[in-house]
């Protein structure tokens, strides 16, 4: 057991004796140590019954006859974090709990993990230590929120943000916007759409490392508490047969993972995490592998806020793994790929069955012949840019606009809500990238404000940040190269018109590279946002997004 080389032998003595100072027993000492990696808070609504979670996977490591110990990880709310400093620190502790994680993992020896995460960067980190730890590892999330309901209707966050819009734009009245605020978050759990938090969950089973259900059985349903016995089981089986993360996530697993993103309509912001987990097992992920899966992939789930359907709904249809039998059965799915169940991902998915071919539509009726993303490229993102296109109105996967720039997300709000923007145009959010941010925010304010305020299919937003799974519209993000690097997007001028064209997967500044190159000539870069802490040395070190925002020590390649 690798646990052996802290707790065995004559020089090891001392170690023994600290366990005995946490009350453990000889007995317990002997067993393999499984790490609990418990994201459990008090801040974070989909962490707020971790410790649940986290007891009934204990009780199924003892059972199987492992000793399990716990530790934390951080998690931060995104929604709590928006439209303030506070997103600067939402995407940066991914790679604070892949870190930390490792630290924890391997300064104690572990011989096994089970992690439990939920919310946004929580998951996409502790999947990059799996990879990086290396011993047998499941992944128990705690399970999306149930949808809300108001005024009749199934309702969820992105629901409220955009109430923000049409109370602005007066199409609804107090009351109203209360009964929103009230009511679109009626559980704990993560937010009950294919937001961010839903789509790793969703895709941590694809890859192979969660158990099925792990994506969408509710956080307050019991089956949660027995899918987490089921993990400390698994865990221990894995154990015995010395099947690795590494085993699990591969090159394949991974572009499997992709595939069954475009068929669930995920966020944007696994363009950043699915690129970030293959660095970590030296897979060189270039975003733009979305483009042939998305034209091979259909669209089959329209979950919020694509669509009228939730997290919930997608349980009760057969979950994930009936969506991957659908790709399976089309041949678009590696079926050989192992997973954390001890069979191979086609074994696995076999008997799955679609319970309800509206909330996932059969391979032959797809809401769209393409996936839900789409990477665009073009004289304005040169190393590529992303768009959640099952969620952009039709109207507006062809637009050409004049650009309304804005060097801050703050400024470009005030304007939105000052009714400043007009039919047509494009928005243009910039120096908000990783290193410019730096943090790389979520610009779920604004899309929703657009929206909101009836702009949504007549006005486009482009960004070097990014968006949440919760926007949606002819939202543009990650553009790179990133404005704080002298990426095409900041030399963008008011008025200029910018072409987009989804489908066609470009997007063009209509501007001679004659002019181009003049303006680049005379671009100069910006004074950094921030300059202490952790931000600082994050700008430093963080790559664009079309690289997942990896860090790097400056040289390194």
């Amino acid at each position: 057991m690798k646990s052996d080389n802290m707790k065995s032998g004559l020089q090891q003595a001392p170690a023994r004796s600290l366990l005995n100072a946490l009350g453990m027993t000889e007995e317990e000492i002997k067993k393999p140590m499984v790490g609990i990696v418990c994201s459990y808070n008090e801040i974070v609504p989909g962490h707020m019954n971790l410790d649940k979670i986290a007891e009934a996977v204990k009780l199924g490591v003892a059972e199987a006859g492992g000793m399990p110990v716990m530790f934390p990880a951080i998690a931060v709310c995104d929604g709590i974090a928006m439209g303030h400093i506070g997103m600067k620190y939402s995407l940066v502790t991914r790679d604070l709990i892949a870190d930390s994680t490792e630290a924890m993992a391997i300064a104690h020896q572990f011989d096994a993990l089970v992690m439990i995460p939920n919310c946004d960067k929580n998951v996409p980190g502790l999947l990059m230590a799996a990879a990086r730890v290396n011993v047998p590892t499941v992944f128990v999330s705690g399970g999306p929120m149930m949808a809300g309901h108001v005024m009749g209707q199934k309702r969820s966050l992105s629901s409220m943000f955009e109430a923000v819009g049409q109370f602005t734009a007066g199409t609804i009245d107090e009351n109203q916007l209360n009964e929103f605020e009230s009511n679109v978050c009626p559980t704990c759990g993560s937010c009950s759409g294919m937001y961010t938090a839903n789509s790793m969950n969703c895709l941590t089973e694809a890859l192979g490392m969660g158990l099925p259900g792990n994506g969408t059985i509710p956080a307050v349903y019991s089956e949660r508490l027995k899918l987490a016995k089921r993990a400390g089981y698994a865990v221990m089986e894995m154990l015995a047969k010395d099947i690795r993360p590494r085993d699990i996530m591969t090159k394949e697993s991974i572009l499997n993972a992709l595939t069954v993103d475009m068929a669930l309509g995920c966020s944007t912001n696994s363009m950043l995490h699915l690129p970030a987990i293959a660095h970590e097992i030296g897979f060189d992920f270039d975003i733009a592998f979305a483009n042939p899966i998305s034209e091979k992939t259909p669209n089959l789930c329209h979950l919020a806020p694509a669509g009228p359907t939730y997290m919930e709904d997608l349980n009760e249809a057969g979950g994930v793994y009936a969506v991957i039998k659908e790709l399976l059965d089309a041949g678009l799915i590696n079926g050989d790929c192992m997973t954390v169940t001890g069979k191979t991902i086609g074994e696995a998915v076999a008997n799955s069955v679609n319970r309800n071919p509206e909330v996932i539509r059969p391979i032959d009726n797809p809401y769209t012949k393409t996936g839900g993303l789409a990477v665009l490229k073009g004289n304005l993102a040169p190393d590529g840019s992303v768009v959640k296109r099952s969620a952009v109105a039709p109207e507006m996967l062809k637009h050409s606009g004049p650009a309304r720039v804005f060097d801050s997300e703050d400024d470009a709000i005030e304007a939105i809500l000052g009714g400043k923007i007009n039919e047509g145009d494009v928005v243009v959010i910039r120096y908000e990238g990783p290193k410019g941010g730096p943090g790389m925010r979520e610009m779920l304010n604004p899309t929703s404000a657009i929206a909101g305020m009836g702009l949504g299919s007549t006005v486009a937003l482009i960004t070097d940040g990014r968006f949440s799974g919760a926007s949606r519209g002819a939202s543009i993000g990650h553009v790179s190269p990133e404005a704080a690097v002298g990426g095409p997007i900041a030399l963008v001028h008011e008025g200029d018109i910018i072409e987009i064209d989804i489908n066609g997967l470009s997007i063009n500044l209509a501007v001679s590279d004659e002019e181009l190159e003049k303006r680049r000539a005379e671009w100069q870069p910006r004074e950094p946002k921030v300059t202490t802490g952790y931000l600082r040395r994050y700008a430093a070190m963080v790559t664009s997004g079309n690289r997942g925002a990896v860090l790097e020590v400056p040289g390194e390649k």
